[in-house]
This record gives structure tokens, C-alpha cells and sequence, in this order.
């Protein structure tokens, strides 16, 4: 069984920066995506960035992209999101996910494609 584990979020002002992470049990194969989705209160849960574990390769929301980057460690099982300059639009709850997947396929943006969640970590921003 899958578990992830958030961490890093917190309460911090506008233009700031924030790291945070998520350690997956057990081995991440390198056809599974890794990703982070946000939902604000009254939101629909949406993507913020995606890796595809093997190859490192990323996709980004359009309303992150060049303030945010996602990592991964493959020796901790731990991906990572780096938010820097962050707005008060960001506040929400942070979710990382794993789609685990054995055959090479495209990486995937689509909460309903992530049978794997964590507990979520929250992200506070003021301005």
C-alpha cells in the first residue's frame, strides 16, 4: 500500500518562499508520476506541477509556471515543490499523489488518474 507524507507548508507573506515535501513508502517505479494539486476553499481540486519519475520530465500549471519547481530524490523516494514569490492566490491545501504505473505512458495531469494521495499540507499566503 502506497502512503505519502506532505510536509513543509505554513503561514508566510506575500513574495516569499516555501519548500514542500513528500515522502512515498516504498519504491517509486519510472513509469509512475509523481504531482502536486492545491484546492482553495470553495475550489475544484486542480494541478499545479507533475514529474514523470524515470526521466524527470515536467509539467506546470500556467499560473505556477516559472515561480514554482518540482523535484524528485530518488534515493528518498521524496518529490518535492519549490514555491518561490508567492501570491495570496496560492493559499490552499497542497496534495501530493502517485500514479503508479509499470508500462510507459504519458505523463499525466488529472486528479482522477492519482489513485494515491496525501493528507494534504497547508499553504497560507497574506498580503
Amino acid at each position: 500500500q502506497v502512503q505519502l507524507v506532505e510536509s513543509g507548508g505554513g503561514l508566510v507573506q506575500a513574495g516569499a518562499s516555501l519548500r514542500l515535501s513528500c515522502a512515498a513508502s516504498g519504491r517509486i517505479f519510472s513509469n509512475s508520476d509523481m504531482a502536486w494539486f492545491r484546492q482553495a476553499p470553495g475550489k475544484e481540486r486542480e494541478i499545479v506541477a507533475a514529474i514523470k519519475w524515470g526521466t524527470g520530465s515536467t509539467y506546470y500549471a500556467a499560473s505556477v509556471s516559472g515561480r514554482f519547481t518540482i523535484s524528485r530524490d530518488n534515493t528518498k523516494n521524496t518529490v518535492y515543490l519549490q514555491m518561490n514569490a508567492l501570491e495570496p492566490e496560492d493559499t490552499a491545501v497542497y496534495y501530493c499523489a502517485e500514479r503508479v504505473q509499470f508500462r510507459p505512458v504519458p505523463l499525466s495531469t488529472r486528479a482522477d488518474e492519482y489513485p494515491y494521495w496525501g493528507q494534504g499540507t497547508q499553504v497560507t499566503v497574506s498580503s
